[in-house]
């Protein structure tokens, strides 16, 4: 396990051993963050888009291109 995967599951068994207020009351300061809601969010989508099949950038390029964009 590396430094940064140690460091994540303490702070994550931190988080959970908090009472439920107290764990809300982080979440809305975190929520309420537009910086770290936005990671938070692009996270997300990079999960969620992880599996799906990639293509060259010229190609992409080149396509716009065709389509006029």
């Amino acid at each position: 396990m590396t430094r940064v995967e140690a460091t994540s599951e303490v702070f994550l068994a931190a988080f959970r051993a908090l009472p439920k207020k107290a764990g809300e009351a982080v979440v809305e300061k975190m929520l309420g963050d537009k910086e770290l809601l936005e990671d938070l969010i692009d996270t997300v989508i990079i999960e969620q888009r992880r599996k799906e099949p990639s293509r060259n950038l010229d190609e992409y390029l080149a396509d716009r291109r065709e389509k006029g964009k």
